[in-house]
């Protein structure tokens, strides 16, 4: 069984992720932030230097790199847990286009690598994950706690309006254009899996139940 987290930054895919993976006796597969050398410098460079020594699209291809050892592996054993994955990834890397922070040529060369990427996982015995436990929240939620997790490359008010930009299309992309899995959705509105054992137990009854009667 293969568990994909996804969902707007800040929402808490780690967290969720941690919960499941300690659940289900799972290996989890976090999402490379803390080792990552690109991040700081995409949230925290000015628009000119951004643009200069382009960071989105070198970012975008640092994540898709990463994420795809992840998937690999992940895809290969029983029970993993993925803290976002590879299908996900496009989803960024489009909306940096439409900001025009991506080139379409950039775009272009970032998709043919995904579905050449794409195509040597359907060489794996196992060909997608079993499930997206997708994390919903109000665009108020999302700001609250990007600025409890406390990094300061991600709290600079000049970000919100970036935030509420991929905010705004995230559950058009979850309901138009992911189908590698079933998705389970979340209320992250309603769920404090960090501080309220009760909620964990939610999150899992909900998870276990769409397992249980995925198509």
């Amino acid at each position: 069984m293969v568990i994909v987290v996804g969902g707007m930054i800040g929402l808490g895919k780690s967290s969720v992720s941690k919960v499941l993976g300690e659940h289900f006796n799972s290996e989890v597969f976090y999402e490379s932030v803390d080792d990552n050398p690109l991040l700081p410098l995409f949230y925290s460079e000015s628009e000119e230097e951004i643009q200069k020594k382009r960071y989105p699209f070198l970012l975008q291809l640092y994540f898709l790199n990463t994420r795809f050892k992840s998937i690999k592996e992940a895809l290969y054993a029983d029970n993993n847990v993925l803290d976002r994955s590879i299908y996900e990834d496009w989803y960024f890397a489009k909306k940096n286009m439409e900001l025009g922070r991506i080139s379409e040529l950039e775009m272009k060369i970032y998709e043919d690598l995904l579905e050449n990427m794409m195509e040597e996982l359907k060489e794996i015995p196992k060909k997608a994950p079993d499930l997206m436990v997708y994390l919903k929240g109000s665009f108020d939620t999302v700001i609250n706690r990007i600025k409890l997790r406390g990094r300061e490359f991600e709290v600079d008010d000049s970000l919100m309006e970036y935030y509420k930009f991929l905010w705004e299309g995230y559950d058009y992309w979850v309901n138009n254009c992911y189908s590698a899995s079933d998705v389970v959705i979340i209320d992250m509105d309603k769920l404090d899996i960090v501080n309220s054992e009760e909620d964990k137990k939610e999150l899992i009854r909900l998870v276990e139940e769409k397992l249980k009667n995925r198509q």
